[in-house]
């Protein structure tokens, strides 16, 4: 791929737990679009999206996300970056709407019509006056899903879309996934254990299980 229209690159990353190293001097680049990142249980994929949020840094190598360095600028980085881990519990006490609320000052692109539309197509309407610890596993998911598709983030990270999902929201997430990939300059990086229908990935990165 061509470094003029590159998203987010990768250059020697290195990275490992103590019973596991997973990178070694690993590089990437990342365009505008949809890429994959494809693996089983265990495979490192939630790690890699940590690394390329910034959540987790590498023990060495860089990461330059839209002109700025990781390592220079942590937090101009982590700005252009939307990233919740589905698992954490963090969000517990916020309400839906008033998250979602609280995101529009965080990132210039906000879209507010997009998200509209994402409330439509998540059926996520009798769900806007609840706390996230509400939530069904699946409807939580639907509300970050519903965040990072309107955020307008330049690299936007998403782990495992479909756990708890009904197929009517898989089919509006396939769509989703697909317009917002679509916006210029912007990188959507998906991490599952296969292919997503429907979605047109721009690259495919397989981790070795």
């Amino acid at each position: 791929m061509d470094d003029k229209v590159a998203v987010l690159q990768v250059h020697a990353l290195c990275f490992g737990y103590p019973e596991r190293p997973l990178w070694a001097h690993w590089s990437a680049t990342i365009g505008p679009g949809a890429t994959l990142v494809l693996g089983g249980d265990g495979s490192g994929k939630t790690t890699l999206l940590q690394l390329l949020a910034g959540d987790l840094l590498p023990g060495a190598g860089t990461l330059t996300l839209a002109g700025v360095a990781l390592h220079e600028d942590t937090a101009a980085y982590r700005q252009q970056v939307f990233w919740q881990d589905p698992r954490s519990t963090a969000l517990d006490a916020w309400g839906v709407q008033q998250w979602w609320d609280s995101l529009a000052a965080c990132y210039p692109r906000w879209d507010a019509p997009a998200l509209a539309a994402h409330i439509a197509g998540f059926a996520l309407q009798p769900h806007l006056d609840k706390a996230l610890y509400q939530l069904s596993a699946g409807t939580r998911r639907k509300v970050l899903m519903a965040a990072a598709l309107a955020s307008g983030a330049a690299l936007t990270l998403v782990d495992e879309p479909v756990a708890g999902l009904d197929r009517a929201s898989v089919q509006y997430l396939q769509q989703g996934l697909t317009d917002a990939a679509a916006q210029p300059g912007r990188a959507v990086v998906v991490a599952h254990y296969e292919a997503l229908d429907g979605v047109p990935w721009a690259q495919v990165i397989a981790l070795p299980d």
